[in-house]
């Protein structure tokens, strides 16, 4: 075997929950720009898509701090990056994949959808429950795969 392949074989997963997390985001963002952009969807209860640019942090809080935030993710990226590599842990490696991947679609928002200048692009939400701010799957991605991370090292310390 290769010195490379071992490397490859740890990193495999993680990077297919981190692809897969960014792929499945993009789709969904891209779903809700074609359908929701004159209408909102009413599903069930108080649940329903509804199109909303977030050009501010999770849950809409810090409006007009896209630059900022987009310093502060890639600092979180490689923060987790860096800790993920330093584990033995193959889940948490692939829970730190699957919050990467996420964090990169929502990156890829404020890059590609920047009408003012670079960094200054919306986050594309549209997941309402009308009593919670409106997010997108990369923010359910995140929010989740962060409370794994944490019970996962509860569970090994």
């Amino acid at each position: 075997m290769s010195p490379g392949a071992g490397l490859r074989g740890r990193w495999m997963a993680p990077s297919l929950f981190g692809a897969a997390a960014l792929v499945l985001d993009q789709l969904t963002k891209w779903w809700a720009l074609s359908v929701l952009d004159d209408r909102s969807i009413d599903l069930v209860w108080t649940l329903r898509l509804h199109l909303v640019h977030n050009s501010g942090a999770a849950f809409g809080q810090g409006q007009g701090l896209g630059p900022l935030l987009t310093v502060l993710i890639v600092v979180v990226v490689v923060f987790l990056v860096r800790y993920a590599s330093r584990t033995g842990d193959h889940i948490t490696r692939c829970i730190v994949g699957a919050i990467v991947g996420a964090a990169m679609s929502n990156l890829v928002d404020r890059v590609f959808r920047a009408d003012d200048g670079p960094l200054s692009g919306a986050v594309v939400d549209f997941v309402d429950l009308q009593w919670w701010p409106v997010f997108n799957l990369a923010d359910a991605v995140i929010v989740v795969s962060g409370i794994l991370l944490v019970l996962r090292g509860w569970a090994r310390a």
